[in-house]
């Protein structure tokens, strides 16, 4: 028996994206119109998906990309939009604007690479992103115990996701893809014997988006 689902999706196509940039706060301008169809494309085949079973809540982080992703799910759900701090991504820095090759020219790979190591002044390491999203999620599965819950997510929230749920150590590496638009799917089971099992159900489902 399915207890809890949680949808994790990634932002639609943003400005950053297409730059090339580092999107933290000061560099984030929003979704770009390819961006916003493939949120749009999205939303409606969560609403088909689950219009018997509907989501409970629509979580998003504070960064712009989010927050319209997350306008355009609640507009054709129908449900409240509730912007979330803790889900917001990884902290960049320095980083912050510079363009993602030169960052990871100077780092020797992507953050993931040197996982208990800055990849910029002033920025996260990957394993202390990981542990403060991990807090995080762990607080909003607590909280909606039992629900249905949908969230506007960058793609590293739902590498933390699966980090959390798989029960990962530290310094792995998945190597999961998270392209924008994606279905990333959770389901809490309970069996007969009264155990609890999170199964990831689907990842990176981009489907929907086969006609853009």
């Amino acid at each position: 028996m399915i207890t809890t689902e949680l949808l994790f999706t990634r932002h639609g196509q943003a400005r950053c994206n297409v730059d090339g940039l580092v999107g933290g706060p000061r560099t984030c301008t929003g979704l770009t119109e390819p961006g916003r169809r493939q949120a749009t494309l999205t939303a409606r085949r969560i609403a088909t998906e689950h219009a018997e079973v509907p989501f409970t809540t629509i979580y998003a982080g504070t960064r712009l990309r989010l927050q319209q992703t997350g306008e355009i799910y609640a507009a054709v759900l129908g449900l409240p939009l509730t912007i979330e701090p803790g889900l917001d991504g990884p902290i960049h820095g320095d980083a912050d604007g510079r363009p993602w090759h030169e960052v990871k020219t100077a780092f020797g790979g992507g953050p993931h690479a040197h996982p208990s190591r800055p990849w910029a002044i002033g920025s996260d390491t990957w394993n202390g992103y990981l542990r403060r999203a991990g807090v995080s999620l762990t607080s909003l599965i607590e909280r909606h115990d039992g629900e249905r819950v949908l969230f506007a997510a960058h793609g590293e929230t739902v590498l933390a996701a699966h980090t959390l749920l798989l029960g990962l150590p530290p310094g792995t590496e998945a190597g999961f893809t998270v392209d924008h638009g994606s279905l990333n799917r959770w389901q809490l089971h309970l069996n007969r014997l009264g155990q609890r099992r999170w199964m990831l159900d689907r990842h990176n489902d981009t489907a929907h988006l086969a006609a853009l």
